[in-house]
């Protein structure tokens, strides 16, 4: 699993380059924690690409499709700047 927080500076490496590469790598699940739009998106890999396992915004939690009892609450995440 790999947690990515989106960097204001370089949207495009952190959501589009580096989930090329992650699914090339094999990595099985992929969160993109983007605290500019407050929002956690959860993919999963499914063969040689990335498929939506939720989009999680303020007031909801986020699960995991590798870790069944692995969750976060969104509003968590969106202060860590």
């Amino acid at each position: 699993m790999v947690i990515e927080i989106v960097s204001p500076d370089n949207r495009e490496l952190d959501t589009i380059v580096k989930r090329a590469e992650y699914a090339q790598a094999g990595v099985p699940e992929y969160w993109i924690v983007d605290t500019t739009i407050d929002t956690i998106f959860v993919l999963r890999l499914a063969g040689a690409e990335y498929v939506e396992h939720g989009f999680f915004r303020r007031g909801e939690t986020a699960t995991s499709a590798l870790l069944p009892d692995f969750t976060v609450a969104v509003d968590q995440w969106m202060n860590l700047e």
